[in-house]
């Protein structure tokens, strides 16, 4: 038998700073490769060509605003902002929980303030897009993506070396 794994709890980090009891949703990014369709002569159909990363980005949902965030709007650098999640997911059928954290990189490029109302609990959302991601699971790294630096390890492989050294960059 094999039940999935189910998030029993998680915390954001942001510059270190634990939004303990703040943060109730994060949305973790997709990874998306942009593909082209060709079909070259000779070929009986068409396949997609692997053209690289589409751009990340992570969201997330607070109770009520949260002052470091709006501090960091307009942050100059592409990588300026340091986000980490951290969740404990647990299997009902052997009661083994794992921990699973994303810790990434970039600047906001969306704060929403939401509707605010009295006595109710607000909408605080931040959008980041990324310049930096590495997903670790019980301590170990899975996937690690840096697109300025040109890396991408996927499993402990670095995909990327081989380019990297054709192109002399180390």
């Amino acid at each position: 038998m094999g039940l999935p794994r189910t998030l029993k709890n998680m915390i954001l980090f942001n510059e270190g700073q634990a939004y303990l009891g703040e943060v109730n949703s994060v949305s973790l990014p997709t990874l998306t490769r942009k593909m082209e369709e060709w079909r070259g002569g000779g070929m009986g159909g068409t396949i997609s060509l692997d053209m690289g990363m589409e751009a990340m980005e992570v969201s997330f949902t607070a109770g009520g605003p949260l002052r470091d965030v709006l501090r960091q709007w307009g942050t100059p650098t592409v990588d300026g902002v340091y986000l980490r999640f951290s969740g404990a997911y647990q299997k009902d059928d052997s009661a083994a929980v794992d921990n699973v954290e994303v810790i990434v990189r970039g600047r906001h490029s969306e704060i929403e303030m939401g509707d605010q109302e009295v006595g109710e609990p607000g909408e605080f959302t931040a959008t980041v897009a990324l310049a930096y991601y590495k997903l670790v699971w019980n301590g170990r790294t899975e996937i690690e993506i840096d697109p300025v630096n040109l890396i991408e390890i996927v499993g402990g492989i670095d995909r990327s070396a081989e380019v990297r050294a054709a192109l002399g960059i180390f």
